[in-house]
Order: structure tokens, then sequence, then C-alpha cells
């Protein structure tokens, strides 16, 4: 993978993004793409007909061999070998005292052949700890994040964009399904998953061929009004949909629990897991925190970090937040106090030196009708 000039990894379709006009930033020790025509357009273009993402800084790790779901089982807190082929599942890997290292998507593409798709920041640690958790299991792990480049279209217009695009029968497709077949006429693994709320692909290929896909997409949703998007629109499409964002809602002092994600943990599951003893615990214990949504019923933007108060009381803080572009008003997610969780429960967001008023609510802000 090439190197951007300011010490940082490009991306294959660096040279795409500058003809593109796309202001790039640093993020998790890549170059990106945060914007191009603006953020706005760009998440309503998802919303109502699709966007293209470049998602190349994406950990890609395969783990293959006769253990693989057993090896994996015991790595993560979900339980692979449920998974039949073409199908995935969202997951963690979480550390011994039961915080989150990463979560992830793990993937069965043959009996016993996974890819698990690890976040940007956390790619390099995710695969230290599946190589280090995997010793002693017939199994082999071949980390590709270098080699792989991914392409996501997301979007209601997704489908009829890609579809002519591709052998594989991806109108029959069930979200969270993968295939392997070609697209745009080169080798490539297509999955029926997505960031953003809506409908969506998610295309891996070798870097070699990532300007095939992308242009060839770009040409083929032109007349649908497909845009390139950044991960700015990214962040906003995410957070309408309620879905956390490693280093913002997860972290190694959250456990699945304390964000709302406990369905993700297989305590039941066959064989030993990290972390199941202090995920047990949690479990019966309770979380010391929850993630809640919050409309904000005043005046102000609550940012990550912001303090979260009930009178005189700091209950929280807040770890996403922003303008709604479909719902038109301020949105956030924040930790509060177990007590404070409730639905309709008021609190006051410390921005700068004022209180603004906000509601607890049911995540997520947004869900697509179809």
């Amino acid at each position: 993978m090439a190197q951007a000039q300011e010490g940082l990894l490009a991306t294959p379709l660096a040279d795409r993004h500058a003809a593109l006009g796309a202001r790039m930033v640093q993020f998790a020790g890549w170059s990106m793409p945060v914007q191009y025509a603006g953020i706005l357009e760009e998440h309503r273009a998802v919303r109502t007909r699709a966007g293209l993402f470049d998602l190349s800084h994406m950990g890609e790790l395969f783990v293959e061999g006769t253990d693989a779901a057993r090896a994996l089982g015991f790595a993560l807190v979900s339980e692979p070998a449920a998974l039949t082929v073409g199908r995935a599942q969202y997951s963690m890997i979480c550390f011994p005292w039961g915080g989150i290292l990463d979560d992830l998507i793990v993937y069965r593409l043959d009996e016993a052949r996974f890819m698990v798709v690890a976040n940007a920041s956390n790619a390099a640690a995710v695969s230290d700890a599946l190589a280090e958790r995997i010793e002693g299991f017939s199994v082999v792990l071949d980390d590709r994040s270098l080699a792989t480049a991914l392409v996501a279209i997301q979007g209601p217009l997704s489908l009829e964009v890609l579809a002519p695009l591709t052998d594989l029968a991806i109108a029959d497709m069930r979200y969270y399904a993968i295939g392997e077949g070609r697209v745009a006429g080169v080798p490539a693994i297509v999955a029926r998953t997505g960031y953003t709320g809506e409908d969506g692909f998610e295309v891996f290929v070798d870097v070699s061929s990532a300007g095939v896909v992308w242009d060839t997409l770009m040409t083929a949703g032109r007349s649908a009004g497909v845009v390139p998007v950044g991960l700015g629109a990214r962040d906003t499409l995410r957070l309408e949909a309620g879905m956390p964002l490693y280093g913002n809602e997860l972290g190694p002092d959250t456990t699945p629990y304390e964000a709302g994600l406990g369905r993700v943990v297989r305590l039941a599951k066959e064989g030993d897991f990290i972390g199941r003893a202090a995920l047990q615990k949690a479990e019966v214990d309770g979380p010391r925190k929850k993630l809640v949504g919050l409309a904000i019923r005043g005046r102000g933007i609550a940012r990550h970090g912001y303090p979260l108060f009930i009178g005189d009381r700091r209950t929280g803080v807040v770890t996403s937040g922003t303008l709604s572009p479909t719902l038109g008003e301020p949105i956030a997610m924040g930790y509060v106090a177990p007590s404070d969780a409730e639905p309709g429960t008021i609190v006051e967001v410390g921005i700068r030196d004022q209180r603004v008023t906000a509601e607890v609510v049911v995540l997520p802000f947004y869900r697509r009708t179809s």
C-alpha cells in the first residue's frame, strides 16, 4: 500500500479522490476523504438515492482451517460456529476484563474459512490479538488488510446500480449475507452490509482492482444520482441509525451490556472464550452506565465529551452528536447512570458555559421503512 505525502497510508483510490476535489483528513493513520461536494448533500444522497464510499482503510483478516469456527469462538464473544456459509454476524473482541477491544463483522465464506472485518483504528491490534488467541488451534490467520480494498455502495438505489455489474444474485441476498463472484469483471466478495442505516453492499477486491470497481460504479450510478461520500456523512448517517463508533460509544472501559449490545455475547456457547468470566459477572451485576439516545430540546449541538447533568449531579457524557440532516434537529448519543436511562428523562448538556435541555429517547433516531 502506498504512503501519502504526509506519511499516512493512502488508499488505492487516492488519485480518484483528488480528481473529485475531496477534502482529505488524517484518520486512523490513513489519508481519507472527509467530504466531496458537502456533508449535507452526500448524506441526503445516501438516504434518497445512493452513495459510494472508499472504505479501504478497514481491516480484513481471513481465518482458515479445520478449527476456524472453534478458534474464533474462543477469540470472540459471539458464536461464529452458528453461522451458515454465506452469512455474517456482528461481533466483538473483548479484553479479559470485559471491555471492548473492537467491534467486528464476521463472515463465513466456507465451512472452514471466515473473514473478520475490523475498524481501521484497531486493525493491527485485532490482528495481533487474534494471532495470539488462535495459537494452538488448527487454523491460519491471513491479515490481508493492506492487500484488500473495500468499496461500498449504500442507499435505496444501491441494488439497482450494482445488480447489472455482478454475476451474483444480489437481489436474493438477505441482509448480512455474503457471496463470492465478480463485480465489474474482477473477482470480488460482496456483502449486503453497511454502516448507514440504509440498504447497501460492500465490495471487497484486491487493491489492484479498486479503481476498476470504483470507476464502473460511478459511471453506472451517474443517471441514478449516485455521488461519492466521505467520512463526514458516514458519521452523520451512522449516528442517525444509532450505530456505535469505536472510540466514541465503544472502548476498553465499556462492556457490550453497557453499550446496549449484550445480545452479541453468547455466554451459553460451547467452549470457553476470552472475557467470559468478566462478562458473566457484568450480566449479573448490571451495567454501571447505559448508552442512550438524546434529542436536544434547546439551542446547541452536543459534541463528543460534553458532560451530562441532572440538576447539580453529573450523570454521564456525550459520546457523539450532530445536527441530523434527516430530522432537522440536534441529536446525540451518550452514557448516563442506569437510573437516568429511562426514555423521557430530561437531562442537561454542558455546552461551553451553558446548560441545554435534552430528552432521553429510544435508539435509533432513524429507521428505513423498506
